[in-house]
């Protein structure tokens, strides 16, 4: 168990270890660090403090070798302490800025910070959804299709456009879609969705009592049309089969279960919704995020948002190997960005 500071000239090793491990993969050996720290120190004591280092949980020997690679303390001092981080590049500012547009929707910007944290960091990209309380109706539109089949067109927030399709209890006409469409806008528009499903389901059972079939038709498509609302994915993620590049047959096991959780989302939902209530990057080394799936991955997020509310989190998942001193700046960045563009 690692106790109080290290000197430093074991920062320096620390350092160099590390820098070593997250470029090359490898363990890392006395020679190694003797040719690349910079001190004038032998192989002996280099030896002596890597073992020290160890004792105190910063460092592993692996079985097969003689070198050492760092634990998940060993990055957490590293990324605390002795981490520089490197201004983002050029490249990357011009490439965030030209596609998180503020002409894009939301959903079109959440797919794309995905995409874009993933291409340039070479690691898995997720962004939550904007939280549904950020999500204000502005108007619903109703057109009819083809048999009982209705054609529902909502604006949310400022200028996000969603179509979809709904299936009724029976067939309604042109001028009936319109008239309902009337009512809702005037008894809903401007209000969050997730209190407009609130109260569209108790004026149902209202309407039902008045034997009101007007008010019910009517409340029944909204609420229809905004049911696939809570369908939606809670998050987006893009670049997960980047994880693979680099893994050992010895990692397969442990990056099955993190796929499955994935899958299953609640763990990583909880972590993510744990980042929604921080400021700026967060970062969780292995198992400090609590989950021991997560045990030789990291997680680096931050919070974005419109104006001063907080409407979700994004980050990028990669190995604990990963390299901090690039991905941070680029999460910090990108989020920033997107919560330009959703201010725009």
């Amino acid at each position: 168990m690692a106790t109080g500071v290290i000197s430093e000239r074991a920062s320096v090793l620390l350092k160099t270890l590390v820098e070593h491990h997250i470029r090359d993969g490898q363990p890392v050996g006395s020679s190694t660090l003797m040719r690349s720290s910079g001190l004038a120190v032998s192989a002996a004591t280099i030896r002596n403090v890597m073992s020290d280092l160890e004792e105190r949980g910063y460092l592993h020997s692996p079985h097969t070798s003689a070198g050492r690679v760092p634990t998940a303390l060993g990055y957490r001092l590293f990324v605390d302490t002795l981490l520089q981080v490197q201004p983002l590049e050029d490249q990357a500012v011009s490439a965030l800025r030209a596609e998180l547009h503020p002409d894009k929707s939301a959903t079109e910007l959440v797919q794309t910070a995905s995409l874009l944290l993933s291409n340039i960091t070479a690691q898995a990209g997720l962004v939550t959804v904007p939280r549904q309380e950020a999500n204000q109706l502005r108007q619903v539109e109703f057109l009819p299709l083809s048999g009982e089949r209705v054609l529902v067109i909502l604006v949310v927030n400022e200028r996000e456009v969603q179509n979809r399709i709904i299936h009724t209890q029976r067939p309604f006409t042109d001028a009936e879609l319109r008239e309902a469409a009337a009512m809702v806008n005037q008894r809903y528009a401007g209000q969050p969705l997730h209190r407009v499903k609130e109260r569209i389901l108790r004026e149902m059972q209202e309407a039902r009592s008045q034997i009101d079939s007007y008010m019910e038709a009517a409340l029944d498509l909204a609420n229809r049309a905004l049911e696939q609302d809570e369908k939606e994915e809670e998050y987006v993620m893009a670049g997960e089969s980047r994880l693979l590049g680099g893994a050992t047959a010895g990692d397969m096991s442990r990056l099955r279960e993190l796929f499955d959780s994935f899958e299953q989302k609640k763990d990583l939902l909880h972590l993510l919704e744990r980042c929604t209530h921080a400021e700026g990057v967060q970062i969780f080394i292995g198992e400090e995020s609590g989950y021991e799936v997560f045990g030789n991955y990291s997680v680096v997020t931050a919070p974005y948002s419109a104006g001063s509310r907080t409407l979700g989190v994004l980050g990028v998942i990669g190995p604990t190997r990963m390299a901090y001193a690039k991905v941070i700046p680029i999460v910090d960045v990108t989020a920033r960005m997107l919560s330009s563009a959703l201010s725009g």
